[in-house]
């Protein structure tokens, strides 16, 4: 039986009271003052200057793609080790996604290789930020000014994290966030669009609702989506965005405290504390199994269930995604590092809901499941 749940969300600020005027006003659809209220401080938040809210992570890089109008043709180069999420909004535009591999330090990908992938084709770099430390954004900055490229920002897993002191979600033309509910803010469903663009921002209005004219409302000469969010959803997030420095202060101090307790484990490698550009926010606490234990990830987190501690697998490599190399993607290639932490790692319970007799209680399984 499962005693520690690897994700519960913490809803004890202005939650209730937000969506109980919501329900005392009647505004609960997309057209509710929320909605505008917390587009508004989300794009603030990421130093950004406006924000679009819309149904779900995916949506966002759904839309962001579409907005920069990639297509046909276009190349995206994306890590191999993310969510599928990203190579579905670059494949259904009908562009090529370009893999790069992670690096085994920090999981995000590696800067370093994706020069090699450039070509005349490619019209974007998507960068995404991994389970607490952003990319180094230094050399993917430098890469798409040379070469003319757009930056498309996968910062779903980086509410309020920081690159040198920069928020994540302020680099490149539109970037990306999700609020399911394991992220720091959370509506239960959602996502966010946010860019400095004004006529990007307004692109990206239009594909969320619909692509309704002005004037003629129901005379359409582009398809977008109903990709809209609702009131009740942007009340709850609103609430949570209030409280942001005090989860990622909860978020730090949490994995300090695993990290502090596991250290010495023989055979696991813990997350990396900071580079010289970031300091871990612990989204989620991962762990990576040396190949010397007699376990794989799946191994270990079936040992840690029956203690009553449940766990997640790491994303699975794109290039070895049924569905793309179905399509005909990837044939052939291979991305060593994203293979080994797709096999070899897999998550600790991390939700801001956990408490200190919990996260004990799965430093003990960890421990007896892989002493």
């Amino acid at each position: 039986m499962i005693t520690v749940p690897v994700n519960e969300p913490l809803l004890d600020g202005n939650e209730k009271r937000y969506l109980a005027e919501c329900i005392d006003s009647g505004w609960i659809s997309s057209e509710g003052p929320f909605v505008q209220r917390f587009e508004a401080a989300m794009a603030a938040s990421a130093g950004r200057a406006f924000g679009i809210a819309v149904c779900n992570g995916s949506a966002a890089l759904e839309a962001a793609v579409a907005a920069l109008r990639i297509g046909p043709g276009d190349e995206v180069i994306l890590p191999a080790f993310t969510i599928i999420s990203c190579a579905a909004a670059v494949v259904r535009a009908g562009a090529v996604p370009v893999l790069v591999d992670s690096d085994p330090l920090t999981w995000c990908m590696d800067a370093r290789q994706i020069e090699s992938k450039i070509t005349p084709r490619t019209r974007a770099i998507m960068v995404v930020h991994i389970y607490g430390l952003p990319v180094d954004m230094a050399p993917v900055l430098a890469l798409a000014e040379r070469h003319g490229l757009q930056i498309i920002e996968d910062a779903a897993e980086a509410h309020g994290l920081a690159w040198r002191d920069r928020p994540c979600g302020s680099f490149g033309a539109v970037s990306a966030f999700s609020f399911y509910p394991n992220k720091l803010v959370t509506t239960g469903e959602g996502g966010m669009l946010v860019t400095d663009d004004a006529a990007l921002a307004d692109r990206c209005r239009a594909l969320r609702n619909l692509c309704f004219r002005d004037g003629q409302r129901f005379v359409h000469e582009e398809l977008g989506w109903n990709l809209r969010m609702s009131n009740l959803q942007a009340a709850v997030g609103v609430a949570q965005l209030e409280r942001l420095d005090q989860a990622t202060r909860r978020k730090k101090r949490m994995g300090r405290r695993y990290s502090e307790a596991l250290q010495g484990l023989a055979g696991v490698q813990l997350p990396c504390a900071r580079t010289d550009y970031a300091e871990n926010l612990y989204w989620v606490y991962g762990l990576v199994l040396d190949d010397s234990l007699p376990m794989d990830a799946s191994g270990a987190r079936s040992r840690l269930a029956e203690l009553g501690v449940a766990t997640r697998p790491f994303f699975w490599p794109l290039h070895e995604q049924p569905v793309l190399t179905g399509l005909g993607l990837f044939g052939g290639e291979r991305y060593p590092v994203a293979e080994r932490l797709a096999r070899r790692g897999f998550y600790l319970p991390s939700g801001l809901a956990l408490t200190d007799a919990q996260m004990d209680q799965v430093v003990t399984a960890v421990r007896t499941t892989l002493a």
